[in-house]
């Protein structure tokens, strides 16, 4: 299944995100977390696709992407970055690992929380967020995205993990095994990982050295 659609929003999320808000077809559904094959309909991009989540809930009206640019890579999101309103996307049937299994851990890097922003936006409006704890580690203050909103949903319940910078506001530090070990309460819980690939394959190890079932450690590339 193959569907264009039209770019009706443009918004700046941080200094390297974008959100871009695309018609809906009629009949689309999908599960939050779940994600769907993206290009661009221009002619010598059309058959470039990526996978991006969405971070709509599938009653809404429209879909919605938040989505890294990367405008030093020669490649998709380079362009998607320079897309405008009546532009168009092409999508197709939605996939992904990633669903809501009960509460427990959320631990993301990066552009990686992008596929639990729809499934805490749906807890938060079933009134299941309680219980789900963010560990979210970014390279600087700047690149948190839409921390605000991840607060809220999470009542505050939320651990931001800076990297690379010095002077953050936040816990300056890095995701290994004596921070897990800290920040990790109840190993019973479900784990849902998310980030660049080294890092989900490093905690997918820590957690279960830790004694963590690894029967409910949910894992996903970005």
């Amino acid at each position: 299944m193959e569907k264009i659609v039209k770019i009706k929003s443009v918004g700046q999320v941080t200094h390297d995100v974008k959100q871009f808000i695309v018609e809906k077809p009629q009949g689309y559904e999908f599960t939050p977390g779940h994600a769907t094959e993206v290009s661009i309909n221009k002619e010598d991009w059309k058959e470039e696709k990526r996978p991006f989540t969405f971070t709509s809930l599938n009653e809404d009206d429209d879909l919605e992407f938040t989505i890294k640019i990367y405008p030093d890579h020669d490649g998709v999101t380079e362009q998607l970055g320079k897309l405008k309103v009546g532009d168009e996307l092409i999508v197709r049937d939605t996939w992904g690992a990633i669903e809501y299994k009960g509460p427990g851990y959320i631990i993301a890097g990066g552009a990686g929380i992008t596929p639990y922003i729809s499934m805490l936006r749906d807890l938060d409006k079933k009134g299941k967020a309680k219980g789900m704890h963010l560990i979210f580690s970014n390279k600087t203050d700047k690149d948190i995205i839409m921390k605000e909103e991840l607060d809220r949903l999470l009542n505050n319940n939320t651990t931001h993990v800076i990297t690379d910078q010095k002077d953050t506001k936040y816990t300056n530090a890095y995701l290994n095994e004596d921070f897990l070990k800290k920040e990790i309460k109840d190993l019973n819980k479900r784990f849902y990982v998310c980030g660049p690939p080294e890092m989900t394959e490093e905690i997918s190890n820590i957690l279960e050295k830790l004694g963590a079932d690894t029967d409910s450690v949910q894992l996903d590339d970005q």
